[in-house]
């Protein structure tokens, strides 16, 4: 059982380099074909520095570390019982390859419903760039399914 003691705790940063080729290959295989996330030239004229990051780019980024489950495991979450239910992006600035962004995420609530069968967990995820410009923010809900007797 999650304990609500751990609202507000706040885990270590993630910090990841934004590469150009993961770009292209993340818009191509979520089918996505406008040409600012594939091309340099149409990126540039549309007004940005560079190739900018596809909508949902930012979640693959944040998970994209040896351990992207250790922070859940450490709050005494099973991964056999965990289920990613709610995923939401509020965005401020456009992050672009060649940026290095930081990903500085806080426990936002704990609840249960049906009894403690379920329990939620609200992860808020603030992303900034190397200049510390505020990207976006990102919204995780997780469920935790527990047995109860």
């Amino acid at each position: 059982m999650l304990d609500t003691n751990d609202i507000g705790k706040v885990f270590d940063p993630i910090t990841a380099s934004v590469e150009k080729g993961r770009l292209s290959r993340f818009a191509k295989a979520i089918g996505e074909n406008n040409p600012i996330y594939l091309d340099d030239a149409t990126a540039k004229n549309a007004g940005y520095d560079d190739l900018p990051v596809p909508p949902t780019f930012l979640f693959c980024l944040k998970m994209d570390v040896p351990e992207p489950f250790e922070n859940y495991e450490k709050l005494g979450v099973s991964l056999l019982k965990l289920l990613h239910a709610n995923q939401s992006f509020e965005y401020f600035n456009a992050a672009v390859a060649g940026d290095v962004l930081t990903f500085s995420s806080v426990v936002e609530d704990i609840y249960a419903k049906k009894g403690g069968a379920l329990e939620f967990l609200i992860e808020k995820t603030k992303v900034v760039n190397q200049k510390n410009v505020h990207i976006a923010d990102l919204v995780t809900t997780l469920v935790i399914r527990n047995e109860i007797t």
